[in-house]
């Protein structure tokens, strides 16, 4: 174990080093620092309960191996305690498995309409009301920043915001849950729509991203923003504000077009453009850098095409599939209301899975 040592040595030195740091009032005086501080105590925080965990075992079972000569209650204590070393050293090791370092941020999740029509509309917004809830039952806060509806009451497409109530551990963030639910959901059902109660195959697209605080990674050039402004309009187009309030905001360098026409305040609406703006040009980046690296995973399809879905949602059969983790369950009913939590956790399982082999090949 003595590399695995070496190796939390200096996560053991920053945690102390941040510790001090936050313990100076002025730090939290700086709103953005103050929350990556915390969010980074948080990760390492865990790897330090595992390390003293750990040395705590170890020290236990020497002195119990010490005595044991001299003493057979001793001896008949090192099997157990040799077993409960073993489990903290493999705990250990686990979490210092280099993992995702936006598992502790909060999200900005789109939903897209795409093939189906109105009933992929429609689909939309039971997927909105099952991330809704499932926030909810997080403890998490959730924000819709816009939304485009339908006449019927579905969505085009909408963003919400997704947030952690202050500074969560990494496994406990909202990217660490959410971050899987990218891709291509397929419904079956029979669509509202549908006279003749055939069942109908549609699918809406989710995408999502880590949100980033204004003072940390990406630094947009204003001069590099187009700023647009309209009147906003509602299911069907009609105007529904007299005031040019909505907001198009075009990031010329890499032609990223964001829209939001929810707020009153023409000012309101840009600033929740900008927050989406600067999400999307992070995860840009980020994927820029990955393929150049060579280790890009395709985890989310930016076309919603039914042949690459990530989970169908059977309403007949109450049938609930991941396909991307070979997940299962009749109580799609349930996943619906915000159950969602197993459903996760088999993505969250399987890239554990992933990056334990990795580590180890």
């Amino acid at each position: 174990m003595a590399e695995a040592f070496a190796a939390v040595q200096p996560l053991l030195d920053e945690y102390a080093d941040i510790e001090r740091q936050l313990a100076d009032p002025a730090v939290h005086a700086d709103a953005g620092r103050s929350r990556t501080l915390g969010r980074r105590f948080a990760e390492l925080g865990r790897v330090v309960a595992a390390h003293r965990a750990w040395e705590s075992a170890q020290d236990d079972l020497e002195a119990a191996r010490e005595m044991a000569d001299a003493d057979p209650e001793f001896a008949a204590e090192v099997p157990g305690l040799e077993a409960a070393a073993e489990e903290a050293t493999e705990t250990l090791r686990r979490i210092l498995i280099p993992r995702d370092p936006d598992d502790s941020r909060d999200v900005i999740l789109e939903i897209k309409s795409g093939e189906g029509g109105e009933e992929s509309a429609l689909f939309a917004g039971d997927l909105l009301k099952m991330y809704l809830k499932y926030a909810e039952a997080k403890g998490w806060k959730a924000e819709i920043l816009e939304a485009t509806e339908t006449d019927m009451g579905g969505y085009k497409d909408l963003s919400v915001a997704i947030k952690a109530k202050g500074a969560v551990d990494p496994e406990n963030g909202v990217w660490a849950h959410l971050k899987y639910e990218g891709g291509v959901h397929r419904v079956q059902r029979v669509p509202a729509t549908e006279s003749q109660g055939r069942i109908h195959t549609s699918a809406a697209g989710v995408l999502v991203y880590p949100e980033v605080e204004e003072v940390e990674e990406v630094e947009i050039d204003m001069n590099d923003v187009r700023v647009d402004v309209y009147r906003s309009s509602g299911p069907g187009g009609q105007s529904v504000n007299t005031t040019d309030s909505a907001v198009r905001l075009t990031h010329e360098p890499t032609g990223i077009v964001v829209s939001c026409q929810n707020e009153k305040s023409q000012l309101q609406n840009k600033e929740s453009a900008m927050r989406i703006l600067r999400a999307r040009l992070l995860a840009a980046q980020r994927e820029a850098a990955a393929a150049e690296a060579q280790d890009m995973r395709k985890s989310q399809v930016r076309t919603v095409d039914r042949s690459e879905r990530i989970r169908t949602y059977n309403y007949p059969e109450n049938r609930i599939a991941d396909h991307r983790t070979g997940y299962k369950a009749y109580n799609l009913d349930h996943v619906l209301a915000g159950e969602l939590g197993p459903v996760v956790q088999s993505a969250i399982d399987a890239d554990e899975a992933a990056r334990l082999e990795a580590h180890h090949a």
